[in-house]
């Protein structure tokens, strides 16, 4: 009988600690948001110019080289989506020019290829 109740509130804990796992985004060692993007960490670093940075580093915050990887970004400003490529720009850096300024905190994701060609999408 106590075994009946006991196993739905022992999954029922369980289940609602599973989001606590995920990680939220955050500031990342740049200034920028960084977020989860597949086996990814992207900080977006905008500074209110139309150039755009993206830091690449692992899931436990080690940099990734950007070489061989390609980046779309499509951000909103005042309401319009501005969309331009990212490129590797040294280190674990992708930089981008935007035809407008991007304000710091914009709403709007990037989608990135791996050198493998795999992809994942940052969503800020």
């Amino acid at each position: 009988m106590i075994f009946r109740r006991l196993v739905p509130a022992l999954l029922a804990i369980t289940l609602s600690a599973t989001p606590l796992l995920a990680h939220e985004p955050g500031t990342g060692a740049n200034g920028g948001v960084r977020v989860d993007a597949g086996h990814y960490h992207a900080e977006l670093v905008a500074d209110g110019t139309p150039a755009v940075a993206l830091y690449l580093s692992d899931g436990s915050d080690k940099p990734v080289p950007a070489e061989g990887f390609k980046a779309n970004a499509i951000l909103v400003v005042e309401g319009k989506a501005q969309r331009f490529p990212l490129s590797p720009a040294g280190g674990n850096r992708l930089a981008g020019t935007a035809a407008v300024a991007i304000p710091k905190g914009v709403k709007g994701a990037v989608q990135i290829t791996a050198p493998d060609g795999s992809s994942a999408q940052a969503k800020y």
